[in-house]
């Protein structure tokens, strides 16, 4: 099964790193990778050097800003059996391909995502990345940044993500649970940074993300959330 890895970006800066690493991976096997900038310059695909913009295994492409829309854009020009989203800040573990494909090996499952950890070692960051894994496993609704991977003919069925300016990635797996989807959480970890948490403060910015979403599953709209988490500090 070939595995179309979908990035969205805006004004990153280790874009090149990331690249690097997904294509040296000697499980990549048939791998694709399209990514999608959404900042007016597309200066994040500037940043790329030659020899890695020019591999055949790689996709460039401009985008409307909005994570749920640059994804979708992505998974519009993405040829692969499987869609992986994978944030920027996020690195796979070893083996990543191999473990998604041996996943959707079972015919019974739509999707999947990693269990979410950080890449700075932080007893507050493991804790919380803990408790982020207990809440997915019982919810079977992972966040973005846990590279969350789905079948294309699936993730199609969906309609894709809803045309979100936050919570985008809960809401596409909120839907695939009530349509009866199964998936799995892979025990592998992602090391995704926790740089913002850190900045900001781990109690601060957890119970301000926990606000956030009891807010939008009481029905508040997005628009108003992505406004309240841009002010304070997302």
């Amino acid at each position: 099964m070939k595995v179309s890895v979908v990035i969205p970006v805006f004004r990153e800066g280790e874009i090149a790193t990331l690249l690097a690493d997904l294509l040296a991976r000697p499980d990549a096997g048939a791998l694709e990778i399209v990514v999608v900038d959404g900042a007016p310059g597309q200066d994040t695909l500037s940043r790329i050097p030659a020899h890695l913009a020019q591999n055949p295994r790689l996709s460039l492409l401009a985008s409307p800003p909005g994570r749920a829309v640059q994804q979708n854009a992505g998974a519009g020009a993405a040829r692969g059996d499987i869609l992986l989203f994978l944030h920027a800040d996020t690195r796979l573990p070893d083996n990543a391909f191999s473990l998604v494909r041996q996943c959707l090996a079972d015919p019974a499952l739509s999707g999947g995502a990693f269990s979410l950890g950080y890449a700075e070692a932080s007893a507050g960051l493991a804790f919380i990345a803990a408790a982020a894994n207990a809440r997915s496993n019982f919810t079977r609704v992972p966040y973005g940044d846990q590279a969350i991977f789905l079948r294309r003919s699936v993730f199609r069925q969906l309609g894709g993500f809803p045309a979100l300016p936050v919570m985008e990635d809960l809401e596409l797996m909120t839907r695939l649970r009530r349509q009866g989807h199964a998936i799995r959480i892979l025990a592998f970890p992602v090391r995704t940074s926790g740089r913002r948490q850190l900045r900001e403060g781990l109690v601060r910015c957890t119970l301000r993300n926990l606000f956030l979403r009891l807010l939008y599953h009481l029905g508040v709209p997005a628009e108003l959330l992505a406004g309240l988490y841009l002010r304070h500090g997302g």
